[in-house]
């Protein structure tokens, strides 16, 4: 089965949304460098529930992290991830199924490939593909 592990939430002002929930959660932020896309970028990592320190897996079963994120194009709410054993599969599937797909399949290198897709009703998700270990990747 495909679970939710991951969500972002959009915000235009990256600091106050920062400054927000980590007030009236306690939640962790802290930018975290990535390579995506074939360029250095930052990504706002919301850590709701401690972490594997080796893996940055949540150490409560079925607990997730998050992101704060900028809002952009179409991802203008809260969005959850669900984790696949393929983004490119689940394009299709969605397609298939009446949904679309709302940004194709990215890369974050040595982590994994996402996609934002939408179902029927016009709400938007993501896909989360993590690279495989034997290719000698982080996950």
């Amino acid at each position: 089965m495909n679970r939710v592990t991951h969500f972002e939430i959009p915000a235009e002002d990256k600091a106050a949304s920062r400054e927000f929930y980590t007030r009236v959660f306690d939640w962790d932020i802290v930018d975290f460098p990535v390579q995506m896309d074939g360029g250095l970028g930052t990504y706002t990592v919301a850590t709701t529930v401690a972490t594997d320190p080796a893996t940055q897996v949540p150490v409560e079963p079925g607990a997730i992290n998050g992101a704060i994120k900028e809002r952009r194009g179409e991802v203008t709410a809260p969005v959850i991830f669900v984790t696949v054993s393929s983004v490119d599969e689940h394009l299709k599937r969605v397609v298939e199924a009446g949904g679309r797909v709302v940004e194709e399949r990215r890369e974050v290198t040595g982590l994994g490939h996402y996609a934002y897709v939408a179902d029927p009703a016009g709400n938007i998700f993501g896909l989360w593909q993590d690279i495989p270990a034997e290719q000698g990747e982080v996950r």
